[in-house]
């Protein structure tokens, strides 16, 4: 089966009748960057996850799962190294930006505040702190990059783009999936800070929702009991690695290929964690 792409973390595959396969590898990139070293387990985890909020999501939009079972995909990819990992999709034309919904204030948003600039054309108003709660989540699309950092754009670039009224409905549905995610994330004891939505049109020019969803790659997760304005949380996502990289630096430099593999086991059982916490029924 011929491999179409192999992004980040993912490799793509075409499939009979215009379809896909996805499967997600145990690779883990920081600052757009692929250590050298994987997290053992952690393709599966975020596959369980993305489907997981798929599922939980479906009465809101579409997405593009056919199926998980291995069994309805062709026969090379029926062996156990692709079990948990591989998914057929339908096939979309994808839309050129990332989808990103910020309810506290974070990363690159935080970075802009504190120098005063406006963020995707936008300019927080009053007083903040790191990691506070936003009067109200906030649309901040980007590009996607197929190599290097993806661009942050404004919103009017955004509907220029993609039309007024594409893109209003795609926002929308951005806000109103980080609405019912970070509730039900809440209830779980997480706080979803900000999230990455990708959507495509299908065959007949519907909006469907793709990629991953509201996985610690795609998101950041955060411990509510540890919560605190002013700090950066306790995370269920690869803040952890971030963390570890920018405490470490060499020379000035991140060290990407010599991550200890103390912190890829922790994060592998951070990856784990956050599994555990969504889908464990309520006591």
């Amino acid at each position: 089966m011929r491999r179409l792409i192999s992004g980040k973390v993912r490799d793509v595959y075409e499939a009979p009748d215009n379809n896909l396969i996805i499967v997600t590898s145990d690779r883990i990139s920081a600052f757009d960057v692929i250590l050298s070293k994987p997290v053992e387990g952690k393709g599966k985890v975020l596959n369980a996850i993305s489907l997981f909020w798929f599922v939980f999501t479906k009465d809101i939009i579409k997405n593009h799962i056919i199926s998980a079972d291995l069994g309805d995909m062709p026969g090379e990819f029926q062996s156990s190294e692709f079990e948990g990992r591989a998914v057929l999709t339908k096939r979309l034309k994808m839309l050129p930006f990332e989808c990103v919904v910020r309810g506290y204030i974070f990363g690159h948003m935080w970075e802009g505040y504190e120098e005063k600039r406006e963020f995707c054309g936008q300019k927080l108003d009053g007083e903040y702190k790191l990691a506070q709660k936003l009067e109200k989540p906030l649309f901040t699309p980007s590009t996607k990059a197929q190599e290097g950092h993806d661009e942050y754009v404004s919103v009017d670039r955004f509907e220029e783009t993609l039309g007024r009224e594409l893109a209003d409905k795609v926002r929308d549905i951005s806000l109103r999936l980080y609405e019912v995610c970070y509730d039900f994330a809440y209830s779980k004891g997480m706080i979803i800070a900000d999230v990455k939505f990708e959507f495509g049109l299908d065959k007949n020019n519907e909006l469907v929702l793709a990629d991953e969803l509201c996985t610690p790659d795609s998101s950041r997760f955060w411990s509510l009991d540890d919560y605190e304005v002013g700090v950066s949380p306790k995370s269920y996502d690869k803040q952890f690695v971030r963390d570890w990289l920018q405490n470490n630096l060499s020379g000035g430099e991140m060290q990407f290929d010599n991550v200890p593999d103390e912190i890829l086991e922790k994060t592998a059982d951070i990856y784990k964690e956050c599994l555990r916490k969504l889908t464990e029924p309520a006591s």
